[in-house]
This record gives structure tokens, C-alpha cells and sequence, in this order.
């Protein structure tokens, strides 16, 4: 696989802190932040007083590399249980040199983020992390960080950089194609023992039904809060105890429901900064419904662009009533679709609650390569222990999951089609060569922009990294 390693490997995007700044360079080649300041010795505060700051690795364009930065990506690499060059300092630099240049770019040819979706990521990360590590305050621990709503943050800069980044190289190839011809041509190159092997893989569907939250319950809920605002409103009862006591947001109750420093590019759901942004100091909202829950919310303090905010957040109750028929619900679905009554994909679109795969009968998309098929040796180990023993057009047995506020939810599962490993065939495997085939010749196109961007792209690396084998190719 020497052959495809060399071409196939799309750049890696290193998730870093972004850091900003005026740069020059002392007459001993050295790194400063400005003309009076050597990096990685000594920064002036607001005080006046000198304190030791992070060294700077590199600079490209508008950002700064610090050598944290680069030890921070190694310690990630380790826990991934990668060795070897990809974690070393050199080629970990690079990566996050390259994941600037196309950031910086980005920026520089105003492209535009959707913030709702780096939001979603930034949730879904946090969520997946959470879950790894059995609770929240072991990821808080982890990076150093007091509340959720810090690590949020930073999770959400990190992944704007990123997606910048991916945005950009995704213009720079996005109207890359290949013929046939050309991937005959690949194919063809490959030397006999170096053709690709392909593992097993699946294409695997689901039905998810969810408990119904009744309008009982969702009423209840609404009063619950309401009491609360007409306690703190009428009565003078303290939010920040009402929060404590009551609130199943467990990242800000112990604090009394607060959010620091909330901005309109705060990692936070539409309709919460709306709310924030609408209120006076000491104001109480009326409860509102996000994607989370119902909440009601008063603002601490205003501070220009900034808003001190606390909040309650309740879900409504789900009834063991409403549990057990969503589970005779599925159990119902799955005899239906076993007795050959109904297909799993019909059964799928007519009753999964689940908007993002009910349109497509239940269809499972890698997210690694948003294609509907998985291989086995690189699929989630939580999908992979519930089909690895599933044959094709089976049923799965019925799974009790459990969503971000731990309420259930019952799935079944399908293997729509397997294909077991095998070397490549060129007719019987076309799609998959043409897509490896593409992916040779946007990094063939890739690297071309580098190289071209690194000519005009204000770059600086370090004396202590010159000696890497990728310096000169950048400081030419």
C-alpha cells in the first residue's frame, strides 16, 4: 500500500488554539510580539508587570504557532495511540502549519461559517467526549477548565479555525472530477503487490421511536417555571438558589445558573442568545423552549458586547406510561417488518422519529466519508458490536439508548448489504478506485496551492524548527 500511502492521505487538520498578533523579528532571529518583547521570554501585562509567556514555533500570516500549541497535538497523537513520526514535534508542526495557510486564506478571500453549525460539532464533540470519559467534570479536569460553558468555548474556536480551514480546501478542490480514463490510468500504476485491499464492509439502516413528552407534561413544566419567575419576581427569591435547587442543567447549577461573558458568537443555541440580548439587568424571561429543554433566564450585567446571564432549564417529565408504549411501539415495527408485512425501509419513513435518517428509510452515513458505506475495522465500536454478527436483512434486538438528558429512546438495526474483504477489482470496485483516484489528484492540487500560497503568505519558523525537513520548503 506504499504506492496509495504516498498520494491517498488527505492533510490532517491538527485542532489547535488560535493565537493573535503583531509579529517581528529581532536581529537574533528570534520570534517577538512586538519590538520590545521577545516571545518566549517576557510580555508586559495591563499592570506593567513582566510575566513569562508561551514560545512562539512558527507564525503563518495572521497566526501564531506556540510551541504549547505543538505539545498539546503530541499529547493528542499519544492518546490516540500514534508513535513514531506522526508524533513528532516536525511533522506535527507542518500539520498545523498547513491547517493555518488554509485558515488564514479563508479569511483572507472572506469565506463565510455558518456559526449554528460549528455549534453543532462543538455539541456533538463535547457530548462524544462526555461520554468516553463517564462524566463532564473529567473533561473539565482534563483541559483545565472551570465550567462547560469555558470549555465550549474554547471547543468552539478550535473547531471555527478547523472548519475554516476545511472550507478552504474545499474551494480549492471542489470542482476536481476525474474521468474514466484517468482512473483506468491510476488503477493501472498501482504495482500488482501493492493493490489496495479493501475490508468488509456494511450498510447498515435503523429505526429510532422516542417516548412522546405529553402536552400534560410539557404544561407542566411551563408552570413549574413560572412559579419560579413569580417567585423571584413578586416574592424576591434569589435565581441563583431557584437554579441550584431545581435546574437539570448540571454544568451551571452549582453556580446558580450562570453564564459569564455570553456574545452573539458565544457557542450557544440561537434562540438562548436571542433571549439574553432581549433582556434588561434583573430582568426575568418568560419560559422558552430551545433544543434542550424549557428555560427561564435573567441577566446579571451587561457589558457592552457582553452579557452576565444565568438561567433554569427543565425537561419535562417522561412518563414510564409513555416509555413502555414506545417500546411495544418498536417491538410492534419489528414483527411487522420480520413477517415480511411492511419493509424496514417503508417502516422507517412512515414511523422513525428520527428526522436525519426517516427520509432515506433509515440510512446510516459515515461520517468519515458521508458515504452510506462502513468498514468494519473503522466503524464506531458501539455500531460495530451491534451488527458484526448481523446477516444480511436480519433484525436487530431492540435497543435501549439514552439521549443528552438522559432520557430513553428504543433502536433497531439492519444490515442492508455486506461485502466481504477482497483485493480491488476494477469493474466490480470502480466507485471505490474513482474515489481513491480523485482523492490522489486533489492533493496533487492541493499541494500545488500550498506552494503557490506559501510565496505571498507571511511565514516564520522558529530556529529551533529550521532544521525540520519540511522548513525549507516553506521559507523558500
Amino acid at each position: 500500500m506504499k504506492y496509495l500511502n504516498n498520494y491517498i492521505i488527505i492533510l490532517t487538520l491538527i485542532l489547535t488554539a488560535t493565537s493573535w498578533s503583531q509579529i517581528t523579528i529581532d536581529e537574533d532571529d528570534n520570534l517577538i510580539k512586538d519590538d520590545k518583547q521577545k516571545s518566549e521570554l517576557l510580555v508586559d501585562n495591563i499592570d506593567n508587570q513582566r510575566v513569562k509567556i508561551d514560545g512562539i514555533a512558527a507564525v503563518v500570516g495572521d497566526y501564531l504557532i506556540l510551541e504549547s500549541d505543538i505539545l498539546k497535538a503530541r499529547e493528542d497523537q499519544k492518546a490516540q495511540g500514534l508513535s513514531g513520526k506522526e508524533v513528532s514535534k516536525c511533522f506535527i508542526l507542518k500539520q498545523i502549519m498547513e491547517n493555518k495557510l488554509f485558515a488564514h486564506h479563508a479569511i483572507q478571500d472572506s469565506i463565510e461559517i455558518q456559526e449554528e453549525m460549528v455549534n453543532s460539532r462543538t455539541e456533538q464533540q463535547l457530548q462524544y467526549m462526555v461520554n468516553q470519559a463517564g462524566s463532564l467534570q473529567k473533561i473539565l479536569d482534563f483541559y483545565g477548565k472551570d465550567t462547560e460553558e469555558e470549555l465550549k468555548k474554547e471547543l468552539f474556536d478550535i473547531n471555527f479555525e478547523t472548519v475554516l480551514a476545511q472550507e478552504m480546501q474545499g474551494s480549492v478542490v471542489e470542482e476536481i472530477e476525474v474521468t474514466p480514463a484517468e482512473v483506468r490510468q491510476f488503477f493501472d500504476k498501482i504495482p500488482e503487490d501493492e493493490k489496495p485491499f479493501f475490508g468488509t464492509q456494511v450498510e447498515v439502516s435503523q429505526i429510532v421511536i422516542k417516548p412522546e413528552v405529553t402536552e400534560e407534561q410539557t404544561q407542566k413544566t411551563v408552570d413549574f417555571l413560572n412559579k419560579i419567575r413569580e417567585d423571584v419576581i413578586e416574592d424576591g427569591a434569589r435565581f441563583s438558589s431557584r437554579a441550584v435547587l431545581y435546574s437539570d442543567d448540571r454544568g451551571t447549577r452549582s453556580k446558580g445558573g450562570k453564564i459569564p461573558d455570553v456574545s452573539r458568537d458565544s457557542p450557544l443555541v440561537k434562540e438562548f442568545k436571542d433571549k439574553a440580548f432581549s433582556l434588561a439587568e434583573g430582568e426575568v424571561s418568560k419560559p422558552f423552549k430551545t433544543e434542550f429543554g424549557w428555560h427561564i433566564l435573567t441577566v446579571d450585567k451587561i457589558r457592552g458586547q457582553f452579557v452576565d446571564v444565568r438561567h433554569i432549564l427543565k425537561f419535562p417529565e417522561i412518563t414510564d406510561e409513555a416509555v413502555e408504549k414506545a417500546r411495544k411501539k418498536i417491538e410492534t415495527l419489528k414483527q411487522r417488518i420480520e413477517d415480511g408485512e411492511i419493509s424496514f425501509e417503508e417502516a422507517a419513513k412512515e414511523f422513525s422519529d428520527e428526522a436525519e435518517t426517516s427520509e432515506s428509510g433509515g440510512q446510516l452515513i459515515n461520517d468519515l466519508t458521508l458515504d452510506k458505506r462502513f468498514e468494519l475495522s473503522k466503524m464506531d465500536p458501539e455500531l460495530y458490536n451491534k451488527i458484526i454478527n448481523l446477516k444480511e436483512g436480519k433484525i436487530s434486538p431492540v435497543y435501549t439508548e439514552s439521549n443528552k438528558r438522559q432520557q430513553p429512546f428504543f433502536k433497531i438495526l439492519t444490515v442492508t448489504k455486506r461485502i466481504k474483504e477482497h483485493e480491488a477489482d476494477y469493474n466490480k470496485d470502480y466507485a471505490r478506485i474513482s474515489d481513491l483516484a480523485l482523492k490522489q489528484k486533489k492533493v496533487r492540487e492541493i499541494q500545488k496551492w500550498q506552494k503557490s500560497k506559501m510565496k505571498d503568505t507571511y511565514i516564520k519558523i522558529s530556529k529551533d524548527y529550521k532544521s525540520c525537513d519540511f522548513a525549507k520548503d516553506w521559507l523558500k
